[in-house]
């Protein structure tokens, strides 16, 4: 076999499994607006609707929900930022005892999935009253092991005679950090945000838990009482849109920043 055509099996592989990926999110927008009485027709029409997306919004506080989870999504990405830069500095540059088996450590956490630290973590909170509160929703997320990791593997790419050019010029850590490191690390942020963004904008189990009332709720429980109300009268087509609703704001994200996830990626050496 040549090796035009193994590469164009390869390829007829690879748009098959693109399109059984797309299949559901294709289906989510058709069905978001189509109209109600449609919604189960097997039939194919071009009778599109915004109706759906107007019912939404006024049969659920939608607006309070969006408006907790950029809160959430920000508030977590902001100390996210000025913890996991320490930490990638201290382990790319800085000398000290036990530098490797702490590092080892810090990195055991990627295994540990989130879920099993539900129960203590709930039972902090409850110690701190900050149940049904987004510090509480929050605070477990305020450090990242694989943002420090992906970071870390930036800063080891950048020269150290830049720091020693800047040491020189008299510049403390805390500038040469926001001047050097923070600047060229940029690509590495950027897809650490997106990470960190997608994954905290769909968190669902721990706002769940953690949240009692409307007023804290974030979208992805909020959609999943919406999604529930459909036994007493939501349809298809409203549940579709707001799923629509909650999911188009990651997917207008990652089509602005698909480069720049792909690539920092790479030269981190994560694939």
């Amino acid at each position: 076999m040549s090796a035009r055509i193994s590469n164009r099996i390869v390829n007829s592989v690879i748009y098959s499994i693109a399109v059984l990926w797309l299949i559901p999110l294709i289906w989510v927008i058709y069905m978001a607006f189509r109209p109600k009485e449609l919604a189960l027709s097997p039939k194919f029409t071009f009778d599109f609707t915004l109706a759906n997306f107007v019912n939404v919004w006024q049969g659920a506080p939608f607006s309070v929900y969006y408006l907790n989870t950029i809160i959430i999504v920000l508030g977590v990405l902001a100390v996210q930022i000025f913890t996991v830069t320490l930490a990638a500095y201290a382990f790319a540059r800085l000398q000290f005892w036990g530098k490797s088996i702490f590092f080892t450590l810090f990195l055991m956490q990627i295994m540990i999935p989130n879920d099993v630290l539900i129960f203590p973590n709930y039972s902090i909170l409850k110690e701190l009253s900050l149940l049904d509160t987004r510090t509480g929703i929050m605070i477990p997320y305020f450090a990242s092991a694989f943002g420090v990791f992906l970071l870390r593997q930036f800063f080891k790419t950048i020269p150290v005679e830049l720091e020693e050019a800047a040491k020189v010029e008299g510049l403390s850590k805390w500038a040469i950090l926001w001047k050097i490191y923070f600047p060229l690390g940029k690509s590495a942020y950027i897809s650490f945000a997106l990470v960190s963004i997608s994954y905290h904008w769909n968190n669902f189990l721990w706002p769940l838990i953690v949240t009692n009332s409307v007023e804290k709720r974030p979208l992805t429980v909020g959609l999943s009482l919406f999604a529930q109300s459909s036994e007493t009268g939501a349809q298809w087509s409203e549940v579709t849109a707001a799923t629509l609703l909650v999911s188009a704001p990651l997917l207008i994200g990652f089509f602005f920043f698909q480069k720049q996830f792909i690539s920092s990626f790479m030269q981190s050496g994560i694939k």
